[in-house]
């Protein structure tokens, strides 16, 4: 049975990125290192002397472990467990319960690691749910929109007949406004409605034919103080997809970063990189793939501005004046419809889109 270190011997423990605590026969908490203090919100003097399986309202699993690791002396159980806390997010994590003496004490080892793929997994549930809430909420709004936009504009277009020519000149220009603002809000409805009306058309894509394509688009825009550099893995297969799509979608997410580089544009330093990788069992919407396209979008600008970066697909939100707020919702829903996910990570010098898209 191996020995719990004494007081002076947890110094080691304190490095460690896991959490760790020793807990005696009872269940009383004897030493928690850092790592665990940071896990699970609570100081080390709050923790002392506590029942671990107290902190939690379906502590019993944990603590059954524990009695098992003590009664036969195991070497470590692992399990995987959802801890629920009162007022908290529950924790999921992956934890390695051993039996252990001190002093001639029995005592009990736990290392509870946080479950990085489960958290993962609900990270894209969630984005799931949101991006069909999302879908909804645009078609039921635009087509609310749409019907009396049309009379709208007709009225106006009306008015602008019946007017005196004594009075056209003058009052000419306030209907033009109404049809001209009926006309705007009509191109936005039919941007909205615009990933639900075209058909899904299917065929072979070479990813690196659509980098390409968006590439020589976004140079001819922007041609100089701009690289957009490419980082290409050659072996990835083609596979059934909307070549249009694809290209719309990386299309608006280069663009966007090529807006937000307008400062170093001008300076002369500015990049974007293309970047595909492939893979390897990777699980999109609880589907579990062999392999995947990889593909980063990086651009050296100054980062999504912290207030949106967590709405950054939600519809008509735009970290740029002037911006639509259309772009990254039409990319999602386009990476969604091949069954893919998009990711964001952003912070001041580096922005990450990450695109994942099963292979065949």
């Amino acid at each position: 049975m191996p020995d719990i270190p004494d007081q002076a011997g947890f110094a080691g423990i304190d490095l460690l990125a896991s959490a760790v605590l020793v807990m005696d026969a009872d269940g009383l908490v004897r030493y928690a290192n850092p790592a665990a203090e940071h896990l699970l919100e609570i100081s080390v003097k709050s923790l002392s002397r506590q029942k671990l399986t107290s902190l939690f309202t379906n502590g019993e699993e944990l603590g059954a472990l524990c009695r098992q690791a003590v009664a036969h002396k195991y070497a470590d159980l692992r399990q995987d467990l959802t801890l629920q806390r009162p007022g908290r997010e529950p924790l999921h994590v992956h934890s390695i319960v051993s039996a252990g003496e001190a002093a001639g004490e029995a005592n009990v080892v736990v290392e509870l690691r946080e479950n990085v793929q489960q958290l993962k997994l609900d990270r894209e549930e969630r984005l799931l749910d949101q991006s069909q809430a999302n879908k909804e909420l645009i078609r039921n709004l635009a087509h609310e929109i749409k019907n009396p936009l049309g009379g709208i504009r007709g009225a106006a277009q009306l008015l602008e007949l019946e007017l005196p020519d004594v009075h056209l000149s003058a009052l000419r220009e306030y209907t033009q406004v109404i049809i001209k603002e009926a006309d705007r809000l009509q191109t936005l409805v039919d941007r909205l409605l615009a990933p639900h009306r075209h058909p899904h058309i299917v065929g072979d894509v070479n990813i690196h034919e659509v980098c390409e394509r968006v590439r020589s688009l976004v140079l001819a825009e922007f041609p100089s103080g701009l690289s957009i550099r490419r980082d290409y893995d050659a072996s990835i297969p083609e596979f059934r997809g909307d070549k249009e799509q694809l290209i719309q979608t990386v299309l608006n997410i280069v663009h966007n970063a090529a807006q937000a580089l307008r400062g170093r544009i001008e300076q002369g330093d500015a990049e974007i990189v293309l970047r595909t990788r492939v893979a390897r069992q990777v699980t999109l919407a609880k589907v579990r793939y062999g392999l995947a396209l990889d593909l980063h979008i990086i651009d050296n600008g100054p980062g999504i501005a912290p207030e949106i970066r967590d709405r950054i697909f939600y519809p008509l939100v735009s970290g740029r004046e002037g911006g639509s707020g259309l772009g990254l919702t039409l990319a999602q829903t386009f990476v969604q419809q091949h069954m893919g996910l998009i990711e964001c990570e952003s912070r001041p010098g580096l922005t990450d889109f990450r695109i994942l898209i099963p292979l065949p």
